[in-house]
């Protein structure tokens, strides 16, 4: 797999403002917010798409979700509500082929989006 803008974010090669890290995973702000919170959390590991993810990968991706109700909370919305979203692949939406867990709130979803 060819290094993506997010593998280059995970390993430090591209600096952001990184709200949360750890060994495993790190959370910063999407450059394209779709809500006023808009955050992404991606495992330092790189895994393309969710149709990659392999049985051994099951702690990480638990910790991914961890990570996300600990953004959540950290910027306010965990009470109010918010969204997990993961996208798999071109149709869903998928643009960088490093997995990654968008966080949304801060303001009421509709369901469907749109």
């Amino acid at each position: 797999m060819s290094e993506t803008l997010f593998g280059k974010i995970a390993s430090g090669e591209i600096p952001v403002d990184l709200l949360y890290e750890d060994d495993e995973v790190v959370a910063f702000r999407d450059i394209n917010p779709q809500a006023p919170v808009h955050l992404l959390v991606i495992p330092r590991k790189p895994i393309p798409t969710l149709n990659d993810v392999q049985p051994e990968d099951a702690a990480l991706i638990g910790h991914l979700f961890l990570v996300a109700a600990k953004m959540a909370a950290r910027e306010g919305i965990a009470e109010s509500g918010y969204r997990t979203v993961v996208n798999c692949n071109a149709g869903a939406g998928q643009t960088v082929y490093h997995l990654h867990l968008h966080v949304l709130g801060g303001r009421p979803l509709q369901w469907p989006p749109g």
